[in-house]
């Protein structure tokens, strides 16, 4: 799972990457509410914690321009405004959650949770599964039909992307942003190559052709 974090104040920011990331998940920053936005309309994030007062656009401003966009990613405000006014105003934007500082980390940690489990086709069982794959994303382990799918780190993670996305179109931008990273010095190639490292490990259960490639566009998980 990868969260973006857009806050303006440094030591709360990182502090609060910290955490997540000692709670296992992927996570980008920004510190402006343009920079923001750019990263938020990239559509790699599971989920979006946005600070309310930015330099720029404020936090209100991306929720507003996400969501007349069509962008369906779950949003959590920070806020050091705790009356019912700003709660009201925050929700109305478009955002899922509202959250004032200061505030204790189990909270956050529970909230983050809760919007995760909302907004991604997880099962009971913490598993995402589609078309006969099951991933689990708190091992990081991926099967079909129970059987084991021993995928490397950057394997499991396109997987996971892939089944979080189902029925939906995945360009090559989005999913190398998603699984390698903004930042990263290698090229958008090697998309094509780890989504061959993965059909090949679906091949023997039959399973490869749920993978498609979408002429011009990127890669799909559907059935046919």
């Amino acid at each position: 799972m990868r969260i973006l974090v857009v806050e303006d104040d440094a030591p709360l920011r990182e502090a609060i990457v910290a955490v997540l990331k000692e709670d296992d998940y992927a996570v980008d920053e920004a510190e402006s509410g343009d920079e923001g936005l750019y990263h938020s309309r990239q559509g790699v994030y599971d989920l979006l914690i946005l600070d309310v007062m930015l330099p720029g656009m404020d936090g209100l401003e991306i929720v507003r321009t996400l969501r007349s966009g069509g962008s369906r990613t779950p949003i959590m405000l920070l806020t050091a405004r705790d009356s019912i006014a700003d709660k009201v105003a925050g929700l109305d934007s478009g955002a899922d959650d509202y959250l004032v500082k200061p505030f204790a980390v189990p909270e956050l940690l529970a909230r983050v949770k809760a919007l995760l489990r909302r907004g991604g086709p997880v099962n009971a069982g913490g598993e995402l599964r589609y078309g006969g794959i099951a991933a689990n994303p708190k091992t990081k382990d991926a099967y079909v039909a129970e059987t084991p799918l021993h995928l490397t780190v950057k394997e499991y993670e396109l997987l996971e992307f892939l089944l979080l996305n189902r029925e939906q179109i995945l360009t090559r931008e989005q999913i190398f942003d998603r699984v390698w990273g903004f930042e990263s010095e290698t090229t958008h190639g090697i998309v094509d190559l780890y989504i061959h490292y993965l059909r090949k490990k679906l091949a023997p259960f039959g399973r490869d052709a749920v993978i498609q490639t979408i002429r011009g566009a990127g890669f799909m998980l559907k059935e046919k």
